[in-house]
């Protein structure tokens, strides 16, 4: 087997070039956005001692739907349940174009 011949800086991409290069860059951002949310959403239910299940029926939805919010590979959630839950939870969701 032969030896990994040593890249030289020039050779090197970002993560972002790479994403680019695969046509995948949008997909990437959209599940991390996704997963950042979840995540903050399940901190801050955490913090407050909500279960799934309590959180449901705050919102007055089903456990199924919150564990879809919470699914960080789950893309199909609406701006308006993101801010239902975080209305529920004291926050605000807050989004910008760069």
């Amino acid at each position: 087997m032969a030896a990994k011949k040593p890249r030289n800086a020039k050779e090197l991409t970002t993560l972002d070039e790479f994403l680019d290069k695969e046509g995948t860059r949008a997909a990437f951002q959209a599940v991390a956005i996704k997963e950042v949310l979840a995540w903050q959403i399940e901190q801050a239910m955490k913090a407050q001692g909500l279960s799934r299940k309590r959180m449901a029926e705050r919102m007055g939805t089903s456990r199924s739907q919150i564990s879809r919010l919470l699914d960080p590979r789950d893309g199909n959630v609406t701006l308006a349940t993101l801010q239902r839950a975080a209305a529920m939870l004291g926050r605000t969701v807050r989004l910008e174009l760069e």
